[in-house]
């Protein structure tokens, strides 16, 4: 079973940092797509930053240049490195995966969501 564990949201003012964690459980054969989404109340979830393992990265132009994300493969871990944070970055982050599974029957595609950690930026 693939799981995701989010961790590293909290309080921070305006122009600080924070690192999100998103560990990822489970027999992973090759993880396919990477991402962060943001989610306010009453607005769509809105991507803002996405990982197409070895071919494309892409960011929100809303984050670009502030954000960074990463994939630790030996770690099984995806991060976002959060700089420059303002108070319209306050939301629920959620981590999104894509990836190959191994199984006793083959290998599968699986798509799984983070359980969300509230960051909110304010002095």
């Amino acid at each position: 079973q693939v799981q995701l564990v989010e961790s590293g949201g909290g309080l921070v003012q305006p122009g600080g940092t924070l690192t999100l964690s998103c560990v990822v459980s489970g027999s992973i054969d090759r993880f396919l797509t990477v991402g962060w989404y943001r989610q306010v109340p009453g607005n769509q979830r809105e991507l803002l930053a996405i990982i197409h393992t070895g071919f494309t990265t892409n960011y929100a132009d809303s984050v670009k240049g502030r954000f960074t994300i990463s994939l630790d493969n030996a770690k099984n871990t995806v991060s976002l490195n959060m700089n420059s944070l303002k108070p319209e970055d306050t939301g629920v982050y959620l981590c999104y995966v894509h990836v190959a599974v191994k199984t006793d029957q083959g290998v599968f595609e699986q798509v799984r969501w983070g359980q969300g950690t509230q960051v909110t930026v304010s002095s």
